[in-house]
């Protein structure tokens, strides 16, 4: 009997152990709390596609409940024995049926459909000043993001400025990635040879994790970068001062960095927009050119361990 006891303690105890586990993995789940208007759009989004969800499950789970009880085989019940049923060609059971799902799908789809289509639009609250325009380009496995209006560029990170639109012009140098900030909005893809447009927008200053979500090799653990959202006035001071002290960017030095690996933080006061924009077809096969014999080798990951172990 004791044995028996402590058994069962132990196999209730493995629903908790469970939830405490689950729950320990929402302790920051940044995507719900937005720091931006997109962020927020998105977030108002998933909520309410999960309450509405939520609803049906319970709706069917008290429906299911309820047609166990109803109907659940009594020998002592008279009439059990001739039950049928049989519900072919009951015209009013196969209209309800159907136009439940279709209430559903339409009350999840107007939302979704609408907030997508808003967000491809810079933020109405930031719409009386221009977006701030933000080349993302990747290699892997690094980012590059050109300001072409400040003609500066950073090397996995970057600076914007607060209540402003940030137009991302999405491109890649080789293989297929995507520009995600989780504090500030969705993801996006960058392909080589054509450009996305992602408007995102930070209404509070700090710091936020970037990366790529989609995979993209061995590198893709170490493919992120960091934002640092500031105010208007910081931020034309970062600017000002990385135009003044930070080195040109040569086609030279770009070529090299365009070599597969991960990368140090960097800026330049220039950009590589000046001879490559991978957004274009033209700079399609720009990394091919200049590195096509080395993407097809073994390679390594500068600065870690190796990629590949004999």
């Amino acid at each position: 009997m004791g044995k028996f006891i402590s058994r069962a303690k132990r196999t209730l105890m493995l629903p908790a152990f469970a939830l405490v586990i689950f729950l320990s993995g929402c302790a920051d789940l940044v995507v719900l709390d937005p720091q931006g208007p997109v962020a927020e759009s998105q977030a108002e989004l998933i909520t309410f596609s999960i309450i509405m969800m939520l609803g049906i499950v319970a709706v069917v789970f008290v429906l299911f409940t309820y047609m166990l009880v109803k109907f659940r085989y009594r020998p002592e019940k008279e009439g059990n024995d001739n039950y049928d049923p049989t519900h072919h060609g009951n015209n009013k059971l196969e209209v309800i049926w159907t136009v439940i799902p279709l209430i559903i799908v339409t009350v999840l789809s107007i939302p979704t459909v609408t907030t997508i289509y808003e967000l491809e639009e810079p933020p109405e609250v930031s719409a009386d000043t221009e977006p701030l325009v933000v080349h993302a380009t990747t290699s892997n496995f690094k980012w590059f993001f050109s300001y072409p209006e400040e003609n500066i560029e950073t090397v996995n990170y970057l600076h914007i400025p607060t209540d402003r639109a940030i137009e991302f012009r999405l491109s890649s140098a080789d293989s297929m990635t995507a520009l995600w900030i989780p504090a500030l909005g969705g993801q996006k893809y960058n392909m080589a040879g054509m450009e996305n447009t992602l408007y995102l927008q930070a209404d509070n200053e700090g710091e936020y994790a970037g990366r790529n979500a989609n995979y993209n090799g061995s590198g893709f653990a170490g493919h992120t970068f960091e934002v640092i959202a500031q105010n208007e006035d910081d931020y034309n001071a970062w600017v000002s001062e990385t135009q003044e002290n930070a080195p040109e960017l040569t086609e030279d030095e770009y070529i090299a960095m365009l070599t597969p690996g991960l990368s140090e933080n960097n800026e330049f006061s220039s950009t590589h927009l000046d001879f490559v924009d991978h957004g274009t077809n033209e700079g399609r096969d720009y990394i091919i050119d200049h590195h096509g014999g080395e993407l097809g080798e073994k390679l390594y990951l500068q600065g870690g361990r190796d990629i590949w172990e004999d």
